[in-house]
Formats: C-alpha cells, sequence, structure tokens
C-alpha cells in the first residue's frame, strides 16, 4: 500500500454534502482538502445534452451504483435470512462526482419544526403509553430554528423557486401557510402550471384544501446565486430525474460547486477512488485506505476525516473501520447502524379524456398538499402519528417508462394485441397523485454487516433489516383517500395503485431514494454517533454529513435538510474547531 503526503482534511464522497463541505473550507481557509469519489468524473451540461437516452439512463440506470460490484442484504426481521438485492428497486443510489445529486429531480422542501424534536413531540401530544411499539424515533439535537438561516442558504445557493407561505409569522396567500416560519422569499418564483397541475389546483381548493408549488431547485428563470453561479431558465424537457441537465438549469454539484473548486490550489479531487477504511488509533482518525480504478491501494493520511457518501454508504464504512458500538435491537445497545428509515410512498393511478403532454415537465415541477403533512386530527385519521405531502407532479415522461398504463378492465392480460391497443388509446391520457410520508424510526429496523454476502473486495455487505409496520399501512390507507377524492374531483377515472405500501418492505419497486439513518444526530453519545454539529462522539476529527445523520425520516425530500445541516457544520468546522482542534460538544 502506498503511503501518499499528508493533508490536512480528506472527504469521502464528491455528492452534495462533500463538496459543499470542501468549498466552504477551502474557500474559508488555507487547509488542504482531498475529495475522494468513487465514481467517475461529472459530466458537464453540454456533455449531458448527448445523454437523453431514456433506455441507457431511466430504464437501465446509467448513473447509478454499479449492483454488481456492490449492493447490500435485506431481511424483514432477526429471525429471517437475509438476500443480496441483485436489481435496484426501492433505490437507486448515484455513482460518480456529484451523487445523487446529479440525477436528482429537484424537489426542495424544508422539514417541518417538530421533525427536529419529534419524540419530545410525539410524547407530549398523544402519551408515551400511545405511541406505537418498539418506537425510536428521538429528538435531533437541533431545532428548526437553529438550521432555518441555513436552509435559507441553501435555497440561494441553489436558486429554489417556490412561493414563501409563512414569512416572519406573516402567511402569504399562494405559499405553504403550514411550512415552519422563513426568513425571506425564495430566490426564484414558481414555474409556470402544467395542465395537470392546473385540474389538481382546482380540485384541491374545491375540496377546502391548501395546494402550494412545490419548492424546486430547477430554475423557472435565469439566475445567479450569491457565489456568482449563473445558471440558465429550465426548458422543461422531461430530461430531469435520473439524468443530468443538458443546460444547468437544475441545481447539480457539479454545475453550483465544482466550478468554484476547480482552480483552488488547496483542493483536490480524485475519482474512481473506492475508500474501504477509515485508518484510526487510539480515538483519533489518521487517514483513508482505498483502491483506485487500477486496483492499487492507497493510504492518505489527514488530520480531519469526513465520510460524505451516501447513507448506507457512510454507515458500512464506519461498521467495516470498527468505528464505534454496532446497534444490538434485542438489547437496544450500541448506535452505529439503528434507526433505518425510508419513506412511505404510494400514490393512485388518474385516466382523463385529454392529454396531458406529459412528455414536458421538470423533475420537481408540482403542486402539493400540506394538509396532511404534520399532525393530524385524530378522529380522521385514528392511530396515524405523522402524515406525508400529497403532490401532482408534472415531471417528464418518456415514451418507453410510461407506457403501458391503462384503466383496469381495459385489457384482458397485461401482453398482446388488446394490451398494446389499450396502451396507445390511453398514452399520455394517464398521471399519477402521490403522497410521501414521514418514516418513523423502530427498534427492529437497523443496519449491521452482512456474515455472508461480500463486494467485490471480499469485504462484508450491508445488511437492511426492515420492514413495515402497521402504522405505515395505516398513514398508506389514510392518504390514499384523499388522493382518490382529489383525483375524482379533477374529472379523472380513478384507477390502480401506482405505487404503495404492501404487507411487507418490498425491495423490487421505486420507494425514493430518500433512506436515513445508522450514523444519527443527537444530543449524547448514548442516544447517537455524531453531535449536533455532525462531529463523532467518540473521534472528534472525523466528521460525518448526510441522510446518514437524521435520527428518522420526514415527509419531505431530504436533499436541502441535509445541505443546511452541512452549512452548519462548516460553520462549526471553521469557526470553532479550526482554532481549537477537539469535541465541540
Amino acid at each position: 500500500m502506498e503511503r501518499l503526503k499528508p493533508v490536512d482534511v480528506v472527504i469521502v464522497g464528491g455528492g452534495w454534502t462533500g463538496l459543499l463541505l470542501a468549498k466552504e473550507i477551502t474557500s474559508r481557509t488555507s487547509l488542504s482538502v482531498v475529495v475522494l469519489e468513487r465514481g467517475g468524473a461529472a459530466a458537464r451540461p453540454p456533455e449531458n445534452a448527448t445523454k437523453m437516452d431514456e433506455l441507457d439512463y431511466n430504464i437501465r440506470l446509467r448513473m447509478m451504483q454499479n449492483i454488481a460490484d456492490e449492493t447490500v442484504t435485506h431481511r424483514h426481521s432477526r429471525k429471517d435470512a437475509a438476500a443480496p438485492v441483485r436489481q435496484y428497486g426501492s433505490f437507486h443510489p448515484g455513482t460518480g462526482v456529484g451523487g445523487a445529486g446529479e440525477h436528482w429531480g429537484g424537489v426542495s422542501n424544508r422539514f417541518l419544526p417538530e421533525q427536529f424534536i419529534l419524540a419530545s413531540h410525539l410524547r407530549q401530544k398523544f402519551g408515551s403509553e400511545k405511541l406505537p411499539e418498539n418506537i425510536a424515533v428521538q429528538d435531533w439535537g437541533v431545532t428548526y430554528d437553529d438550521l432555518e438561516p441555513y436552509y435559507g442558504q441553501a435555497e440561494l445557493m441553489m436558486g429554489v423557486c417556490g412561493k414563501a407561505g409563512n414569512i416572519k409569522g406573516k402567511l402569504l396567500e399562494g405559499g405553504n401557510k403550514l411550512e415552519g416560519v422563513r426568513s425571506f422569499e425564495y430566490p426564484n418564483p414558481p414555474h409556470k402550471m402544467s395542465y395537470l397541475m392546473s385540474l389538481f389546483q382546482k380540485a384541491s381548493v374545491d375540496l377546502g384544501y391548501q395546494p402550494y408549488p412545490i419548492p424546486t431547485a430547477t430554475l423557472s428563470q435565469n439566475y445567479a446565486n450569491p457565489d456568482g453561479i449563473k445558471r440558465p431558465a429550465c426548458l422543461c424537457c422531461g430530461y430531469c430525474g435520473r439524468y443530468g441537465c443538458m443546460i444547468g438549469a437544475k441545481a447539480q454539484p457539479s454545475t453550483t460547486l465544482l466550478p468554484l473548486l476547480e482552480n483552488k490550489k488547496n483542493f483536490t479531487l480524485r475519482p474512481g477512488c473506492w475508500v474501504r477504511r477509515v485508518v484510526h488509533r487510539n480515538g483519533k482518525a489518521e487517514g483513508v485506505s482505498y483502491t483506485d480504478a487500477s486496483g492499487k491501494e492507497f493510504l492518505q493520511p489527514a488530520d480531519v476525516v469526513v465520510l460524505s457518501s451516501w447513507t448506507l454508504n457512510n454507515t458500512r464504512l464506519l461498521l467495516l473501520s470498527a468505528i464505534g458500538d454496532p446497534y444490538d435491537s434485542t438489547t437496544n445497545k450500541g448506535t452505529l447502524g439503528k434507526n433505518l428509515t425510508h419513506q412511505v410512498s404510494h400514490g393512485v393511478h388518474l385516466y382523463f379524456d385529454k392529454p396531458l403532454n406529459n412528455f414536458m415537465g421538470a423533475g420537481g415541477l408540482g403542486l402539493g398538499l400540506a394538509d396532511f403533512e404534520g399532525d393530524l386530527n385524530q378522529k380522521d385519521a385514528p392511530g396515524v402519528m405523522v402524515g406525508g405531502a400529497i403532490r401532482a407532479t408534472s415531471g417528464g415522461e418518456g415514451p418507453i417508462g410510461s407506457f403501458g398504463r391503462i384503466p383496469e378492465g381495459e385489457s384482458k392480460s397485461n401482453w398482446g394485441s388488446d394490451w398494446k391497443k389499450a396502451a396507445i388509446n390511453w398514452y399520455d391520457r394517464a398521471g399519477e397523485i402521490m403522497a410521501e410520508a414521514a418514516h418513523l424510526a423502530y427498534r427492529q429496523n437497523f443496519m449491521d454487516l452482512d456474515p455472508v454476502y461480500t463486494d467485490k473486495f471480499g469485504d462484508p455487505l450491508l445488511r437492511l433489516t426492515l420492514d413495515w409496520t402497521e402504522h405505515e399501512k395505516r398513514q398508506a390507507a389514510f392518504l390514499t383517500k384523499i388522493e382518490v377524492a382529489v383525483g375524482k374531483a379533477m374529472g379523472a377515472k380513478v384507477g390502480g395503485i401506482a405505487r404503495g405500501v404492501h404487507e411487507h418492505y418490498d425491495v423490487t419497486y421505486y420507494q425514493s431514494t430518500h433512506v436515513q439513518g445508522g450514523v444519527i444526530m443527537g444530543d449524547s453519545p448514548e442516544r447517537s454517533v455524531v453531535n449536533p454539529w455532525l462531529q463523532h462522539w467518540h473521534m472528534p476529527n472525523l466528521w460525518i454529513t448526510g441522510g446518514s445523520t437524521f435520527p428518522q425520516n420526514g415527509s419531505g425530500n431530504p436533499t436541502l435538510t441535509m445541505l443546511a445541516a452541512t452549512y452548519r457544520a462548516a460553520d462549526a468546522f471553521v469557526n470553532r474547531y479550526v482554532k481549537k482542534p477537539g469535541a465541540l460538544a
């Protein structure tokens, strides 16, 4: 193994949070920073224009991690045998510089204030004795008010489009009046509405609900952010989710952060570097070991190590490196690997008598309802502790992925001439209303290393133990009723379930890449892995960013919260840790 020249900071993972932290450190200090990314280099907008291939990118998932190199195993409970996930279904982890931030859709909503104090909030509202069995939700150790300035900073950096509903306590028409208090309006106005959105808006208002534009990082107009990065307005080409933007209208790490780093003398980016261990001794991280694309092994010494890879990869790397106390669900002891959460995602199909022009759109283009996102009326939703955000979106539909959606009873089978005729008849007249609900953490849902299966290097795979409980099933049933009612009010024929919560958690169909937990944050080392500034409790020169630090998942998309927490961590690192290295809490 070749030992390289030491650096001040080594960051594992070149996605949103890794590049953001690198940008903050290199622009505010003279520290040398190396980012190691195991995927390839990022494509720029002109290159992405040649990659609008639906079969290659939307069906074959070209921008995702190679599942032949590394996957995960899954089981529903400790008594079950785990099996490897051989094809990506329920989540799509990105790879390469920019990570999932290159192929994301751009939805950029904030979490509700109660999400950050969820354990205290639920106990106060329901009483401990009425909470679900084995619930493991925790307070974050930070509050919405702590993160609010950083939420604004992230929105300005990405140029988020939207309409505020609550600025400094003043409620505003057209925005989400149920959101947390904001300091200022969104940097950019909402996009123009699609035909599907206009139907959704009228139906929602007629039913007494409060629709609002979904905040999105796909620009509604030309924009220059505070860092001087200029990007053009979105063309609504429809090639957004699972693609890199061909003109740069969608905020991506490669277009908003990487240009600020490339010419800095104290920054180095190394793609094709698969980090396999954090090297440590006597409670201090000393660097990382990695294998490059040619198979050669290196040791990168560093004064500070930051893990900024995807949720499952952060957790696995700490487990492989034997840092921290692995969680034991039978005793509820240990912290590393606990509180695995995903997203309670479901929806219904809608069929209309007019074309929707589904080929046009952008990843986050749509309207949402916040009426059922936080606390729910127990008379309407008995036993449902937290709800979800209901949405109608026009994300852009390709002819391959959207073909074949037909109402029930239109064909005797799902193939053949009758099916083809029905599919052509209903093509571009099929839509969807969906919901993403908060997923509570439970003692029985966790991550550890699989004792049987390994990756291409022979290292143990990460094992997910995860299943739905009665609470998630009640969430889905309640929100589906609302979706059906809105769909009918839109004048649509409401068909079958577009996505849903089945009897058991299912790894074969997509439920979002919003997976959280494993390296959770909190106010005590007895209950969490990192402190409120994302610094490891027992190894002060080791920091972790991203969704792995979330104690549980909110109903909203997590990217904006990850960035806000990273901005806050950057302030703590630069203003406190650099001046006096050591534990901040």
